[in-house]
């Protein structure tokens, strides 16, 4: 069963939302994955690129701890690729530990059309 938490109103700042991030969201994860859901999808908000090295420090580490349960951070604002991944990890249990950017160019992936 994967669980989905939302996370919202993160501050602007890389270390600042770090902070408040650890603070205030990691007891409620731990305390979600110690229940029955053997899953969580965390579902934040675009970013600026300073905010990935923490996210993806985030997915690793709790992955790494709260095995064989499963954690993915999905960062985008996209609501129909943020579904679409939802579905895909839902289905998915080998995937675990990873930071999934989304937006409307097909999960953070960008096609550049070459005309040879």
């Amino acid at each position: 069963m994967q669980t989905v938490l939302r996370i919202d109103g993160l501050p602007s700042g890389a270390l600042d939302a770090a902070v408040e991030f650890h603070h205030i969201w990691l007891p409620k994860i731990r305390a979600t994955l110690s229940g029955e859901a053997d899953s969580l999808a965390l579902v934040l908000p675009s970013a600026p690129v300073d905010h990935r090295d923490w996210r993806r420090g985030v997915a690793r580490d709790l992955a790494r701890e709260l095995a064989p349960k499963r954690i993915n951070l999905i960062a985008g604002d996209d609501a129909a690729a943020i579904a679409a991944i939802l579905g895909y990890l839902e289905h998915a249990p080998g995937v675990t530990g990873q930071l999934l950017p989304v937006d409307s160019h097909g999960a953070g992936i960008r096609a550049k059309r070459i005309d040879g």
